[in-house]
């Protein structure tokens, strides 16, 4: 693989594609560090606390890579953006306009796309207002006016700094996409993730705990082999084309088979869950009362009452965005249109009932798999005297995110008869 590596470095257009993501990660990275102009940096140094001991803060902090906690001109992230992509991946499905233009190819798929762009910029503008009055209310843990001289105008100016971060984060993604190897904003959001993995090492080297201090590598190495296993997994459907006459010429039919993953739906759910979960937490903290705190303890990040329901909310939300993802009518449909049959399977209604027979009972375990990479961690930092820095969506998104650019650099890599990384 070492071989392989070096191999790749030599090759000049995947070295200059090489060097020009790693350009812009660096410069995403520097972001996260330059803070937003009207901001008190001493002041936003005090509170560092508020933004750890899990919880929605923390979980919006690890995938800013930080910049959330120093107030920086990235603050608000990717995350925009790919609530924006959800929406209008749901939306999609429920608007048949919407419908009729994902399936017009590649002028109707650019159009959602600049749907996706607007509507990030509202969410952006929106979160960006949202965070500056957060920031204000740690006024009095600071000890000093974390904005100072707040007005309208003040707040104006951070608001639209915050948005123009997200905006730009945008564009560097879709540029990595296009000119650099892998998917840009999926690199984005591991780069933010890997970027708190010397505090993680920190932390547990530093461990009172022998025991933790001994068996977190094995921990962490059987959570990543297990995540590597389930995300590679797939049922593989064998489907089988007939002859078919084009012209004056008979094709060849040929086999070739229908994969369908154990994960289809990803880390989606695992995001949706966790956004819901912090509802609890803020309705609580508006509350403001004795009932709020109660009600605030209940559903207390760790606790097992936010454990059970994080973990139903997870398989739920995994059944609802595979079917979302995933049509057996319109597989069934297209199969049936090129000629091609599932062996043993009537084509039409029967394969789209046995798709989707399959593929419920395939959604299961792919459903408790993400419950239990999520759960995990948890139980491990409440229940125990372990510090395990990652959350499970954090290994999950980072483990992903390697497995795919991998298979985008071996697919560069034998496209010039290289040897490539899987062997």
């Amino acid at each position: 693989m070492l071989a392989t590596i070096l191999t790749a470095f030599k090759v000049a257009d995947i070295r200059k594609k090489l060097a020009f993501t790693a350009a812009l990660l660096c410069l995403y990275r520097l972001g996260a560090h330059i803070p937003v102009p009207g901001v008190n940096v001493e002041a936003v140094a005090a509170v560092q606390d508020q933004f750890g001991g899990g919880g929605v803060l923390q979980f919006l902090n690890v995938f800013s890579g930080g910049g959330l906690s120093r107030i920086a001109l990235f603050a608000l992230g990717i995350m925009p953006y790919i609530t924006a992509s959800i929406i209008l991946q749901l939306l999609t499905v429920v608007v048949p306009s919407l419908e009729k233009l994902s399936k017009e190819g590649e002028v109707g798929q650019q159009r959602i796309t600049q749907y996706t762009r607007y509507l990030t910029v509202g969410l952006a503008f929106g979160q960006a207002i949202g965070h500056v009055f957060l920031f204000r209310s740690f006024t009095a843990s600071a000890g000093e006016p974390i904005i100072d001289n707040f007005s309208a105008a003040r707040v104006f100016l951070i608001v639209v700094s915050l948005t123009a971060g997200c905006v730009l984060i945008m564009w560097m993604g879709e540029l990595i996409t296009q000119r650099g190897i892998g998917n840009g904003i999926s690199l984005m959001i591991f780069a933010s993730i890997v970027a708190g993995l010397p505090g993680g090492v920190q932390a547990w080297a530093t461990s009172s705990d022998p025991v933790s201090k001994v068996m977190m590598p094995f921990i962490c190495l059987g959570v990543i082999a297990a995540i590597v296993f389930v995300q590679e997994g797939q049922r593989r459907i064998p489907i089988q084309y007939a002859k078919r006459v084009i012209g004056q010429r008979m094709t060849q039919g040929g086999q070739t088979y229908l994969p369908l993953r154990v994960n289809m739906a990803g880390v989606i759910p695992v995001i949706f869950a966790a956004s819901i979960m912090a509802f609890p937490q803020t309705i609580g903290q508006l509350i403001n009362n004795e009932a709020g705190r109660d009600f605030v303890a209940f559903f207390n990040y760790g606790g097992w009452p936010y454990i059970f329901c994080e973990s139903i909310f997870i398989i739920l939300f995994t059944y609802f965005y595979t079917a979302v993802t995933f049509n057996p009518v319109d597989q069934a449909d297209n199969l049936k249109k090129y000629g091609g049959f599932i062996p043993g399977v009537r084509p039409g209604r029967p394969t789209a009932e046995f798709l989707d027979r399959v593929l419920a009972r395939l959604t299961f375990p792919g459903a408790l798999y993400l419950a239990l990479v999520a759960a995990i961690p948890t139980i491990l930092v409440s229940q125990t005297s372990a510090n395990f820095f990652f959350a499970g969506t954090s290994i999950l998104i980072v483990v992903g995110v390697a497995l795919d650019t991998m298979k985008q650099l071996e697919a560069q890599l034998m496209m010039r008869n290289y040897e490539g990384f899987l062997k």
